[in-house]
C-alpha cells in the first residue's frame, strides 16, 4: 500500500514537470522551394531548374536530405535539416544559396520562392480538408456514404 502511494506521488510530480506542447515537432525542420518554369516539360524542369537548385543547396550546414519533384511548369525542392536546427536560420541559409543558383537558371524561369514556414501537421490538415478541390463535407457525401451503404 505504501509502495503504491509512493509510485503515485512520484508519477504525479513527474507529470507536472513535463513540458507541454500543443503541436509537438514530429518531423525535422524543412524548407520547401517552389519555382515556376512555365512552358517547360517535366524532364526540362528537372534538368534545368531542379538540379541547379539541388546542387546549390547541397553542402548547406545541417542538411540531411534534399528531395525534388518536377512537373510540367513547376519544380518543388524540399530541404530537410538536422533535428534541432533553427528553422529561421535554415531558411536564411537556403535564401543565400538560392541567390547563388539564380544565375544558373534559364531565361523565363521565375525567381525561386521559399514557402511560408508551417509545421508538417498543417500540411497534413490542408490535404485532409481539401479533397479534389471540394470541401470535405461534399467529399464525405459523394464518396463515403455510397461506400458505407455497400457494406
Amino acid at each position: 500500500m505504501l509502495g503504491t502511494l509512493l509510485v503515485v506521488l512520484w508519477k504525479g510530480q513527474t507529470i507536472t514537470q513535463m513540458p507541454l506542447d500543443v503541436l509537438p515537432a514530429f518531423a525535422p525542420p524543412q524548407v520547401e522551394i517552389q519555382t515556376e518554369a512555365l512552358g517547360l516539360a517535366p524532364e526540362e524542369v528537372e534538368s534545368l531548374v531542379s538540379l541547379p537548385i539541388e546542387s546549390a543547396i547541397n553542402g548547406t550546414p545541417g542538411v540531411t536530405t534534399v528531395r525534388s519533384a518536377s512537373a510540367a511548369g513547376i519544380s518543388v525542392v524540399r530541404v530537410v535539416f538536422n533535428w534541432g536546427t533553427d528553422l529561421f536560420q535554415a531558411r536564411q541559409w537556403v535564401t543565400e544559396r538560392l541567390q547563388q543558383a539564380q544565375s544558373k537558371l534559364p531565361q523565363g524561369v521565375e525567381t525561386p520562392q521559399i514557402s511560408p514556414p508551417t509545421s508538417p501537421i498543417a500540411t497534413i490538415a490542408t490535404y485532409a480538408f481539401t479533397l479534389d478541390g471540394r470541401p470535405s463535407s461534399d467529399s464525405a457525401k459523394c464518396d463515403l456514404i455510397p461506400l458505407l451503404s455497400i457494406s
